[in-house]
């Protein structure tokens, strides 16, 4: 089964319940959120009545919340401990985001594993392990995605070697609920052809297991493969292309898996803004690419 959906607003009216409204007008059957800010640890109490009137609408709806992913904030970053309070900080609130992700019933998050920084990417790698560890020991019902990166700057996650590292170093109880979230954009960005994606998947299995995926970030993305810069474009306009992308979405080694939808807003000009989720996933339905951007 195709589960499709696209990132969406968590306001502090509307909580969870915007979500699904905001999911649904895409044509969406799944979704994924941040709890907040994705750039600040400022956060609102979780309304118990609106989560519970949410997940009514997701039923009805036929919205599989097993599928739907909330996303850490970026500024999370477990793979530098050079200053121990900053990094205790972090494990703590991954913690409380775990914790959230209970009080709204939502079942997975992704996790950028973070910047080793003025370290080396060994020692990132450790801090990775050791920081999950801290944070999930106590957590249960709640799935830990570390998210492929692009390779920006010292990012560690740029490999299938650093996932499969940090994951080999997880306490057993840890790795049961540790998984992998891809991203098409960051495997382009991080070097790899998306037109050889099936050798992806093959070298993923061998060294990690495909059942440790648990969702795909679906983008199109504005650079050439290798350039470790991790701008994504919309479906279709960018150097991946449509057709490759609609092989990783109905790829049936990853299907029931959730694909989430990235890409940018479109601006035709001040006034005229507008989410391009439904045209995308009206698209990937159809298996058919065509120039909503530029239409009149």
């Amino acid at each position: 089964m195709l589960y499709i959906g696209s990132h969406t607003s968590y306001l502090k009216d509307k909580q969870l319940m915007g979500v699904v409204e905001e999911s649904l007008s895409y044509g969406s059957n799944i979704f994924m959120f941040y709890t907040g800010s994705n750039q600040s640890t400022l956060r609102f109490p979780v309304n118990k009545e609106i989560t519970k009137e949410a997940h009514e609408l997701m039923k009805k709806n036929g919205i599989d919340k097993d599928k739907c992913i909330v996303h850490a904030p970026f500024i999370i970053n477990l793979a530098n401990n050079s200053d121990p309070d900053k990094y205790n900080f972090y494990i703590n609130f991954l913690k409380q985001e775990l914790e959230r992700c209970i009080e709204l019933d939502i079942k997975n998050i992704v996790l950028h594993p973070g910047s080793y920084t003025t370290l080396d990417r060994e020692t990132g790698i450790k801090n990775i392990a050791n920081g999950l560890n801290e944070a999930l020991e106590n957590i249960e019902g709640v799935n830990l995605l570390l998210e492929y990166m692009s390779g920006k700057g010292t990012e560690v996650g740029t490999s299938i070697d650093d996932l499969a590292k940090i994951i080999n170093l997880l306490n057993e109880k840890t790795k049961e609920k540790v998984f992998v979230c891809l991203d098409t954009c960051h495997i382009n960005d991080s070097g790899i052809d998306i037109g050889n994606f099936e050798e992806f998947l093959d070298e993923f299995d061998e060294k990690i297991g495909i059942n440790k995926i648990k969702c795909v970030h679906v983008n199109d993305s504005y650079n050439a493969v290798g350039a470790h810069k991790d701008r994504h474009a919309n479906l279709g306009y960018g150097t991946i292309g449509f057709d490759k992308l609609i092989n990783v979405i109905y790829n049936k080694r990853l299907d029931n898996i959730p694909k989430i939808l990235e890409t940018p807003w479109i601006n035709r000009n001040e006034k005229n803004t507008y989410a391009p989720y439904k045209y995308e996933i009206e698209m990937i339905r159809k298996k058919e690419f065509y120039d909503y951007i530029n239409q009149k």
